[in-house]
């Protein structure tokens, strides 16, 4: 048998958007930066769950992207375009890994952070199929 290598999920979705001219002048990463309040326009990128499969050989990780506005509209067209981008990532590759599909679990979604009660937030989900290295 041979050894998998899984890729860094989190990282691959980040390298992926933080360039995009579609989302120019938006934080994205895996953390918030420092001293972040939630009215700065980003995209916080987090791995929620998945499972190998096995037959399919296939890391299966949901992948949550919590978006961030200075206002609701704002924080909404972020998701929209981060949505967008994010699609693009099937057919790439990372570190040796292939991304074979993406599906959304459950797209944008307003969800107020009552941690950061001056934020306005988008949360969304997807499912990426990615064959290991």
């Amino acid at each position: 048998m041979s050894t998998i290598v899984f890729p860094d999920v989190e990282r691959l979705v980040v390298d992926h958007l933080k360039n995009r001219a579609e989302l120019a002048g938006v934080v994205v990463d895996n953390r918030p930066p420092a001293g972040f309040d939630g009215t700065q326009k980003a995209v916080l990128v987090s791995r929620a769950g998945g499972a190998w499969v096995d037959d399919l050989h296939l890391d299966r990780p949901l992948v949550d992207l919590e978006v961030y506005g200075p206002d609701k509209t704002t924080a909404h067209s972020v998701a929209l375009s981060a949505r967008a981008a994010l699609l693009e990532v099937v057919g790439t590759s990372y570190g040796g890994a292939l991304v074979a599909d993406l599906a959304e679990a459950d797209g944008p979604r307003w969800l107020p952070d009552y941690n950061r009660p001056n934020g306005n937030r988008y949360l969304s989900t997807v499912r990426l199929s990615v064959r290991p290295a």
